[in-house]
C-alpha cells in the first residue's frame, strides 16, 4: 500500500479518470430504472432520484478524499485494512470483488433487452448481446488500463451526447399534468423506489481501485470526482423528469424510456438507435467495473485474502490479467445460470445492491477513522455514514448476500492461516 508523496506514477490522465467515473456511475440503470421507479411510485419517484442524487455527493468526496490520500489497487479494502485491520479489509474485497460476476450479467441483460427491440430475436438476441458484452468488456480490459480510459473517454462522450439528445429533442411534447398525480401510491412508495434507484448512483467506490493509476492522484482524484458528481446528477434528474412528463402514465409500462423519448423527439421508430445507446453504456459500466474489480483481486492476492498466483497487476501500470480471468470466468457461470433458469435482471441488480451497500458501509466508517479531524472530508464522510444506515435499511433481506460472503471471506483467512508456517 502506498500513500499520495510514494506511489508510483500512474498513466490516467484528469480526463480518463473523469470518463471512467462517469462510465461508472452513469450506469445502466438509466436504460431502465427511470420506467421502473416510475412504476412503482409515479411522479414521486422524481423525490427519489433527487435524494439519491444528493446523498451521492458525500459519498463521492468521501472516497475521492481516501483515493487521493492512499492510492492504492486495494481501493475500499485498502481503507478497511488501514482502519479496522485484515479481517474487515478481506470482507469489503470479497463482497466488491463478488459483485461484479453478479451485476455484470445482470447489466448486460438490460442491454440485451434494447437489442432485442429495435433488432428483434427473442431470448436469442437477448442472450447473444449478453455473451457478446461479456467476452468484449474483459479483452479491452486486458490490454491495460491506458487503453481502458482512452475507450472510456469516447463511450463517456458518447453517452452525455445522446442522453442530452433525448431530453432535449423530447421535453418539447412534456406535459406538465403528467406530475398529477403526484404519488398515486402513497408517499411510503418513495422507499421502494429509491431501493431500485440505489444500483444507478453506486460507481464511486469502483475507481478507487484505480487510484495508483491516476499521473497526479492527490490532485486529480478530487476533480474528477466531482465534474463526474455534476454531470451524473444533471443527466439522471433531466432523463427521470422527461420519462414521467413526456411519457405520462406510459412511463411505467415501458421496457425502453430512452427509445421511447427518441422515437417521440424525432419521430417514427428509433429503437435501433436506443439498442446502440444501450449497449455504449453497459459497455462502459462494465468496462470500468470489470477494471477496477481486477485490480482489487490482484491486490487482495497480494495481501493474503485470496490466492497467491492472483497478485500479478496489483501494481500501477500493471494488467492484473489472471483476476480479470477469474472474473470473466465466474460471470460466465452466472450467466449459465440466469439463462438456465430464467432469472430476470431484477433480482441480480437487488443481490449486487446488497454487495454495495455493505462496501459503502465499511468504506465510510473507515474513512471516519482515517481522514484527518476538522477536515471537510472527515465532515463529509460523517455526512455519508447517515446516508449509508438509510441505504442499509432499503437493502433489507438483500443483506443476507453479504452476511454470506462475509462468512466466506473469514472462513478463507481463518483456513489460510492455519496452513502457514
Amino acid at each position: 500500500m502506498t500513500d499520495a508523496t510514494t506511489a508510483p506514477v500512474g498513466r490516467l490522465s484528469l480526463g480518463q479518470g473523469t470518463a471512467l467515473y462517469v462510465g461508472a456511475v452513469l450506469a445502466t440503470g438509466v436504460i431502465a430504472l427511470p420506467a421502473l421507479a416510475a412504476d412503482v411510485a409515479g411522479p414521486a419517484s422524481l423525490l427519489a432520484w433527487l435524494g439519491l442524487a444528493v446523498v451521492s455527493a458525500p459519498l463521492a468526496a468521501t472516497f475521492a478524499a481516501l483515493g487521493a490520500r492512499y492510492p492504492d489497487s486495494g481501493g475500499v479494502a485498502t481503507y478497511a485494512r488501514l482502519a479496522f485491520g485484515d479481517r474487515a479489509a478481506a470482507v469489503v474485497g470479497w463482497c466488491f470483488y463478488l459483485s461484479v460476476p453478479v451485476g455484470g450479467p445482470a447489466a448486460a441483460l438490460w442491454a440485451g433487452g434494447y437489442v432485442e427491440a429495435g433488432l428483434g430475436g427473442g431470448d436469442s438476441t437477448v442472450f447473444a448481446t449478453m455473451l457478446a458484452l461479456m467476452i468484449a468488456v474483459p479483452a479491452t480490459n486486458a490490454f491495460g488500463i491506458q487503453v481502458t480510459g482512452r475507450v472510456q473517454i469516447g463511450l463517456s462522450a458518447l453517452l452525455t451526447l445522446f442522453l442530452v439528445m433525448a431530453v432535449a429533442l423530447s421535453l418539447p411534447h412534456a406535459d406538465l399534468g403528467n406530475l398529477q398525480p403526484f404519488a398515486p401510491h402513497g408517499w411510503q412508495a418513495i422507499g421502494p423506489a429509491a431501493a431500485l434507484l440505489v444500483w444507478s448512483f453506486v460507481g464511486w467506490e469502483a475507481v478507487t481501485h484505480l487510484t495508483a493509476d491516476f499521473r497526479r492522484p492527490a490532485r486529480d482524484v478530487p476533480r474528477a470526482t466531482a465534474i463526474a458528481v455534476i454531470v451524473v446528477g444533471v443527466l439522471y434528474l433531466s432523463v427521470a423528469f422527461a420519462t414521467i412528463t413526456v411519457l405520462g402514465q406510459g412511463a411505467g409500462e415501458t421496457d425502453a424510456p430512452l427509445g421511447d423519448l427518441l422515437a417521440i423527439g424525432l419521430g417514427g421508430d428509433a429503437r435501433v438507435l436506443a439498442a446502440a445507446a444501450a449497449l455504449l453504456l453497459t459497455f462502459g459500466a462494465m468496462n470500468a467495473y470489470y477494471a477496477g474489480a481486477a485490480r482489487l483481486g490482484a491486490a487482495l492476492a497480494r495481501d493474503g485474502s485470496l490466492p497467491a498466483w492472483l497478485d500479478r497487476g496489483s501494481a500501477a501500470d500493471e494488467v492484473p490479467r489472471r483476476s480479470l480471468a477469474v472474473l470473466t470466468v465466474m460471470s460466465m457461470a452466472t450467466a449459465v445460470v440466469v439463462v438456465a433458469a430464467g432469472v430476470g435482471p431484477s433480482s441480480l441488480v437487488l443481490l449486487t445492491t446488497g454487495l454495495f451497500v455493505t462496501v459503502y458501509a465499511v468504506g465510510v466508517a473507515a474513512a471516519v477513522k482515517l481522514l484527518p479531524r476538522r477536515s471537510k472530508a472527515r465532515r463529509a464522510a460523517m455526512v455519508a455514514q447517515g446516508a449509508v444506515v438509510i441505504l442499509l435499511l432499503m437493502a433489507g433481506p438483500y443483506l443476507i448476500w453479504p452476511v454470506i460472503v462475509t462468512a466466506a471471506a473469514l472462513l478463507y483467512l481463518r483456513l489460510t492461516r492455519q496452513r502457514r508456517p
